[in-house]
């Protein structure tokens, strides 16, 4: 096949693929509802982890890092957006919430600690989000609520971060939150 090259963009070989009928379906509908082409949303599912071994070795590092960074401060880590839902491009960085105990206040400092040795996983950056654990029963944020969608739990000893996001997937289900989009970015209606 002849490979095409739009001006600035890498080179690129089309491919023909026969897919079932069914499959295609659930790749456009699932590519409309990221607001991708149905191309761009397959290259970016080729691009994500080959292996559960990779994910497994990802998670490790990412945790390890963090309980040595926090120690008992740790409450949980999470991965967050396009690794966890698996449609990761090329360039995506690998966003992680990284909960804090309640006592632990928010500061630039938390920050600074884990970027004193920037982490980086097969190319990615791995981009640390900070939160507290809510008391059970408070309003959740907009970050819980993106989590309570598209969170995968890597690290959770005491179970607090699956109680909370069952409070959180509870507010949604209820319609005491809601997700909406302005400028192609979720919020949250009714978030703290």
């Amino acid at each position: 096949m002849r490979r095409t090259r739009r001006k600035g963009t890498p080179a690129v070989t089309p491919v023909l693929v026969r897919l079932p009928t069914a499959l295609h379906r659930e790749l456009v509908d699932a590519a409309a509802a990221r607001g991708l082409s149905f191309n761009a949303y397959c290259v970016r599912r080729l691009h994500g982890p080959a292996t559960a071994e990779d994910t497994l070795a990802l998670r490790t590092l990412v945790v390890d890092r963090a309980r040595s960074a926090f120690g008992d401060r740790l409450t949980g880590v999470l991965v967050l957006g396009s690794w966890a839902r698996g449609d990761a491009g090329g360039s995506s960085d690998i966003d992680v919430l990284v909960v804090m105990n309640r006592e632990v206040p928010l500061t630039r400092e938390l920050y600074r600690a884990w970027d004193r040795a920037p982490l980086a996983w097969n190319g990615r950056a791995v981009d640390a989000h900070f939160t507290p654990l809510a008391a059970p029963g408070a309003a959740p944020t907009s970050v819980w609520c993106e989590a309570a969608v598209d969170g995968l739990v890597w690290y959770d000893p005491s179970g607090a971060v699956v109680r909370r996001l069952g409070e959180v997937r509870r507010a949604i289900a209820e319609g005491r939150v809601v997700r909406g989009t302005a400028h192609g970015q979720p919020y949250w209606k009714g978030a703290a």
